[in-house]
């Protein structure tokens, strides 16, 4: 009986899963079918360009802010209840967007939609920590970060077909029956989790501040191309951004129930990972966005035809990440992420010296030398952050991850875009662009030294793990000390 019940919980693992990359698979995909339909939607829908600027915005905005208020919630009300809210929220804003009859209801709608993202985008990674033990999280975590890769690689393909055969509504239908499965498989196979070492209450002092100030930071970074740098709006809500941030670190050090645990940031474990993720993602966004553009207008492709150059990066993190995940079980993450972002810096510098006519047979050595990087960086950098957190706070620990992702890749388009230009004139687009990608190079390095200087070559990374009861485990004095890197 007792094998059996084993039996049951280890199929049970593998299912939970399957239902959080669903999950992972939608919110990813969504961030590139979108760009695609876009000259479509402002045909059908009479939008004005400012319009199109908030249809990716709206969606942005609101998952960057809401990321750690999300992982907190579903740690104090339930990962698992938490994460069905999302998925549900998610899947009803794509119909509504779907129906949108005005840019007012498609703007709304995605809002909402990176509202749902933002329950279940930390929920996924909580509840994957709280379901393997250490041994196999890397494991699972690899397949976690190749499904991402995944929605990524077909999002323009997929995009690009449907809106040129079937219309541009559909791209947002095909997220319900995602999401129906998503659901059906997590209320079978998904235990319930939660942070049981203290209140189920809302710091709603935490919540207020730490809204207002991604809000503004997260607003400043993705207006800053097009209202300036210096402008006095920018200016302004850096302004609001920091105070925001700061009234948040005061409120949290005050509250009886804070909504992030500061002790985090003692780990160099999680600080390093935090901090990877939000270098790698400020590197690879920006070469995506930018090289995006080189190809469409200065070496005439077509969005899907770039589209599917962008290939061999993305099939070479679907096929490294799993392997990289289950290496990381065995040898701990940080080898692996060093020599994965040493690679990155590699491609980055190769790509540095394109021209006008580069061509594909240039940039492809690149992409794949970018791939096999990302694919040795993103699952083990994930391991190693949730790994360094008790799990009754995995929640919280997924939402500070994926916000350092986001406000990374936000803050690498905005810098490199006000380095890099407009492509009205060729040449001088393909020399900024170069030094842009130089600078991303010189990033990604230091990234690889702040890989290699904080994450604990220990194989667990130092790990502060609570039983599967759920309440936290005293850890004795000595692995304490480790894992504050007292």
């Amino acid at each position: 009986m007792t094998k059996r019940m084993a039996l049951n919980d280890g199929n049970r693992r593998w299912w939970t899963l399957a239902a959080m990359c669903f999950a992972l698979f939608m919110i990813m995909l969504d961030n590139t079918v979108v760009n695609v339909a876009l000259p479509s939607i402002q045909k059908d829908l009479h939008s004005t360009y400012a319009t199109l600027e908030w249809t990716v915005n709206a969606y942005t905005l609101s998952l960057a802010v809401l990321l750690i208020t999300g992982g907190r919630i579903g740690d104090i009300f339930g990962r698992r209840k938490v994460f069905l809210l999302g998925v549900g929220l998610f899947a009803a804003s794509s119909a509504f967007i779907g129906f949108s009859q005005t840019d007012a209801w498609l703007i709304a709608g995605r809002a909402i939609q990176g509202m749902g993202a933002a329950l279940m985008m930390p929920a996924t990674l909580s509840i994957i920590t709280n379901t393997f033990p250490p041994h196999e999280r890397g494991k699972a975590l690899g397949t976690w970060a190749g499904v991402s890769a995944l929605a990524l690689a077909i999002g323009p393909v997929v995009g690009g077909y449907l809106v040129e055969y079937v219309s541009w509504q559909s791209i947002f239908f095909l997220n319900l029956p995602v999401a129906a499965g998503a659901v059906a498989i997590t209320l079978f196979a998904t235990h319930e989790s939660r942070d049981t070492t203290v209140l189920p209450t809302l710091d709603f002092a935490g919540i207020a501040t730490i809204t207002i100030g991604l809000g503004a930071l997260t607003l400043t970074l993705v207006e800053a191309s097009s209202w300036g740098w210096g402008s006095p709006a920018n200016i302004g809500l850096f302004a609001v951004a920091a105070v925001g941030i700061a009234a948040f670190a005061v409120v949290e050090r005050r509250v009886r129930v804070p909504m992030v645990d500061f002790d985090f940031f003692r780990s160099r474990t999680f600080l390093g990972a935090s901090l990877v993720a939000f270098i790698v993602s400020f590197a690879m966004l920006a070469m995506f966005f930018f090289i995006a553009i080189y190809m469409q207008t200065i070496e005439g492709y077509t969005p899907l035809q770039a589209g599917v150059r962008f290939l061999p990066t993305t099939l070479c993190i679907i096929l490294i990440s799993p392997f990289a995940g289950r290496l990381a079980d065995r040898v701990g993450p940080r080898p692996l992420m060093t020599g994965g972002l040493l690679l990155v810096a590699i491609s980055l510098f190769w790509q540095s010296h394109l021209s006008v006519g580069s061509g594909f047979a240039f940039l492809a050595p690149g992409f794949v030398l970018m791939g096999i990087g990302m694919g040795f960086t993103m699952s083990p950098m994930s391991t190693a952050a949730m790994n360094a957190v008790d799990r009754t706070k995995a929640g919280v620990a997924g939402g500070i991850l994926s916000m350092s992702r986001m406000i990374g890749g936000t803050l690498g388009v905005s810098v490199l875009g006000a380095f890099i230009g407009k492509p009205s004139a060729p040449e001088a687009y393909v020399t900024s662009l170069g030094h842009g990608l130089l600078m991303g190079a010189i990033v990604a390095a230091l990234g690889a030294l702040v890989s290699w200087t904080l994450i604990s070559p220990d194989l667990a990374g130092a790990t502060l793990q609570a039983p599967a009861g759920g309440e936290a485990a005293a850890p004795p004095a000595e692995a304490t000390r480790e894992a504050v890197g007292a």
